[in-house]
């Protein structure tokens, strides 16, 4: 495994995006996970680093395992082609929303660009929430 790391900038853009997801005011989420509103804009501004118990409640929050932001592959970019990039298997785990897992995916697949992989994400993402509320007919 290898040493923690945390993207500071990625992880406002996460957390800046399931905000407005969830059409919630940056107050609201705040208050939510117990955190100022200041820390928040600071974070979803990539300025500053967040303390332990901050990135626990955020990531309880997103609904994603602590592990993958220390691990700083909450938007894991795939840089250059070396085998090393590419040793660790991808890890989801159950409590995770099918758009994240997909991404996760996405971002670990050798043949895609770090920008074509998140424009992909992007679009399974919308499509996604498009159709996932849609009432089906079980009938047909």
């Amino acid at each position: 495994m290898g040493e923690a790391t945390l993207n500071i900038v990625e992880l406002g853009e996460y957390v800046k995006r399931k905000r407005q997801e969830d059409k919630l005011s940056l107050r609201q989420v705040a208050t939510n996970i117990n955190v100022s509103a200041s820390t928040l804009s600071r974070i979803e501004n990539g300025i500053g680093t967040p303390d332990s118990a901050t990135l626990a409640r955020l990531a309880a929050w997103l609904g994603i395992p602590l592990e993958r932001l220390m691990r700083g592959s909450l938007m894991e970019s795939v840089e250059g082609d070396s085998s090393e990039s590419f040793s660790e298997p991808v890890i989801y785990f159950p409590t995770e929303s099918t758009p994240n897992i997909v991404e996760a995916h996405l971002r670990a697949d050798r043949n895609l660009k770090p920008d074509t992989a998140k424009a992909l994400a992007e679009l399974f993402r919308v499509a996604y929430f498009q159709f996932a509320n849609r009432p089906t007919d079980r009938n047909e």
